[in-house]
């Protein structure tokens, strides 16, 4: 039972970085936009977070640096694909190896470090006590205790995104906007303008989740530290066909396999195994949703 606890306790915040990220790619994705750029929005916040922590010794700060850092990303990767009409793929592997590049040298410039930086003027985002919830058995131990944006994000953020894509008119001239973006302007909204603010809001987001994994999970900064989530996010997103209620049950069940694959480290199995959990989850996830959506085109013929 308690080993059971452990996962679902380590499970919730590992899924937060990728949850965040996937929401945000969910505004790109409903403008039709492909934004795999997501991967270096979350490296990128990753460091500058920590940067902002350690200059100022302030988790706010951290936070601050976080999002002005993914924002920047995001910015640039609206400039060479809405100004400079680039190829949304190749701009987004661009815009990868550029910060993975870019994170790793001025790590090494700045601290003098390599690897990873660890040091004690780094604040990492306080964690919430909850008062009643920490009193309720086995619920409290697995949900209490955690860094603040993770109740955030499950309370506010999932229920935001929800509303403001369904609900609003934003959101509707969004899908319409993916659907078929000329119809969009030739009723005088432009649809540039829609893809540039759900790019933006996926930078404000990634730059969250990014700040979450380095200063809300560990309180340090490690070169290519993002690891492949904003992948993942990509694929969530097209597995989840845009629906951010979805979209928290396939995080959810990505967490629990990381949470699954951290605890059963501590029971001396390989490392390099249980890194590959949540990963071969993602692909079994879309070989599953691949044949399904097989079976739907053999029914159509």
């Amino acid at each position: 039972m308690s080993l059971i606890i452990e996962i679902l306790k380590s499970a919730l915040p590992a899924s937060i970085p990728i949850l965040l990220a996937a929401l945000g790619g969910l505004f790109t994705w409903h403008a039709n936009v492909f934004n795999i750029s997501m991967e270096g929005m979350l490296l990128i916040s990753a460091f500058t977070s920590v940067v902002g922590s350690y200059l100022f010794e302030s988790w706010w700060m951290g936070l601050l640096f976080g999002i002005l850092g993914s924002v920047i990303v995001s910015l640039l990767f609206a400039f060479f694909v809405l100004k400079m009409k680039t190829g949304e793929f190749i701009t987004g592997i661009a815009i990868n190896s550029f910060v993975a590049g870019a994170t790793t040298y001025y790590l090494r410039q700045l601290f003098d470090v390599k690897g990873s930086l660890i040091d004690p003027r780094i604040v990492a985002l306080p964690k919430w006590d909850i008062p009643i919830v920490r009193d309720i058995p086995v619920l409290g131990e697995i949900v209490n205790g955690h860094a603040f944006p993770l109740y955030i994000t499950f309370l506010v953020v999932v229920p935001l995104v929800y509303v403001v894509i369904y609900k609003t008119s934003f959101g509707l001239r969004l899908r319409a906007c993916g659907y078929d973006a000329k119809v969009i302007d030739s009723v005088g909204i432009k649809a540039d303008k829609l893809k540039f603010f759900s790019i933006l809001i996926c930078g404000v987001l990634c730059g969250i989740g990014g700040t979450f994994l380095s200063l809300g999970i560990m309180r340090m900064f490690t070169e290519n530290m993002s690891n492949g989530r904003g992948w993942i996010s990509l694929a969530i997103i097209i597995l989840s066909s845009g629906n951010p209620l979805t979209v928290l049950a396939i995080c959810l069940i990505f967490g629990i396999t990381e949470g699954m694959g951290l605890t059963l480290q501590q029971i001396n199995i390989p490392n390099q195994f249980t890194d590959m959990l949540p990963y071969l989850a993602v692909l079994v996830a879309l070989y599953i949703n691949s044949r399904k959506v097989a079976k739907k085109k053999k029914a159509q013929i």
